[in-house]
């Protein structure tokens, strides 16, 4: 299932307190669509790194009336109010010993902890990764994976990039994945570092014009692998000999239409990130001397990143023309 469906079904699931387990690679995006979800629903998100706490950390036992008689101080992030409109997240619970698991188990079943009742509007949800990733995820015991609902996050090509044009993801970043799709997210447990969704925004994305030129591609490697930092790094050089795009703007009918897909994919993600209401006429000029595919991603693309432009008499014209293609 990719993000858009799972945040939807978490909203169904919530309605009766069934908890869920998403799970999938590592860095495909499982803990930002948990609190995708707490924002949308207007709830608090409480994080619990469950891979890193102790049993103490569910609770400390302490004496509260007289010697033969304790109750427990409980953890921070325990909700407390009864009207908490909250998700609690326990972040990869695969990692956990079977003394966390057990205690989990119980909040999710019996809906408490020592005693302390979960507020009826708190959703228990947990993120984890596969066995097969190698990610030291440990063998489930049985009566917690009958307490949950599993959904596996699948990362898809066209929900992730409208999520990151909303997030602000560098263009380059997005602009070259939808060029090659394929390194996106491609996870392999052999390899020491791997492109992914998370890799390509704190890896890369938030790297670019932080590092120099020059450095890019040490840099990059690091983050997403030789092969992906190579392609990505040659795809920036096509980027930086793309002709001026005010200047292509003022003139789109005369404008250069390049042939190959690299530098279209390139002067695509450059005109959608630069182009505003009063150029927006222009750029769809040179949208339509464009192929058909390659115009309708620098419209949409532009439109999501600024939707004021949906409202453009030159975007109503095009959509007419190109309800076919719109992503």
């Amino acid at each position: 299932m990719h993000s858009e469906q799972i945040l939807r079904e978490l909203v169904n699931l919530g309605t009766i307190n069934r908890a869920v387990y998403i799970t999938g690679q590592p860095g495909c995006g499982k803990t930002s669509v948990v609190e995708q979800g707490a924002e949308q629903q207007g709830r608090e998100y409480i994080h619990v790194h469950a891979a890193t706490c102790l049993t103490e950390d569910f609770g400390m036992p302490m004496i509260t009336v007289d010697d033969d008689k304790f109750g427990y101080k409980m953890p921070h992030w325990w909700p407390t109010d009864p009207e908490s409109r909250a998700i609690i997240c326990f972040d990869d619970l695969g990692q956990c010993p079977a003394d966390i698991q057990k205690v989990i188990a119980n909040i999710i079943q019996q809906r408490e902890l020592h005693g302390h009742a979960l507020p009826a509007n708190v959703q228990v949800i947990a993120t984890g990764n596969r066995q097969e990733d190698r990610a030291g995820v440990n063998r489930m015991l049985g009566h917690l994976s009958n307490r949950y609902t599993e959904l596996e996050y699948e990362v898809n090509l066209d929900v992730t990039t409208r999520y990151w044009v909303d997030t602000d993801v560098n263009p380059s970043v997005i602009t070259f994945c939808r060029f090659r799709p394929g390194l996106m997210q491609d996870y392999d447990p052999q390899r020491s570092a791997n492109p992914t969704c998370r890799s390509w925004v704190e890896g890369v994305s938030d790297l670019i014009d932080v590092v120099s030129v020059e450095a890019e591609y040490e840099c990059f490697k690091g983050a997403i692998g030789e092969g992906a930092a190579a392609e990505f790094v040659g795809f920036r050089k096509i980027e930086r000999n793309l002709p001026d795009i005010d200047n292509l703007l003022m003139n789109p009918e005369k404008a250069t239409v390049p042939e190959d897909p690299a530098t279209l994919y390139a002067i695509t993600g450059a005109i959608a990130h630069r182009v505003k209401n009063a150029s927006f006429a222009k750029a769809i000029v040179f949208a339509n001397r464009m192929p058909q595919e390659f115009g309708a991603l620098m419209v949409s693309y532009a439109c999501r990143r600024d939707e004021s432009l949906a409202s453009t008499q030159a975007f109503k014209d095009w959509a007419l023309a190109n309800q076919d293609v719109l992503w």
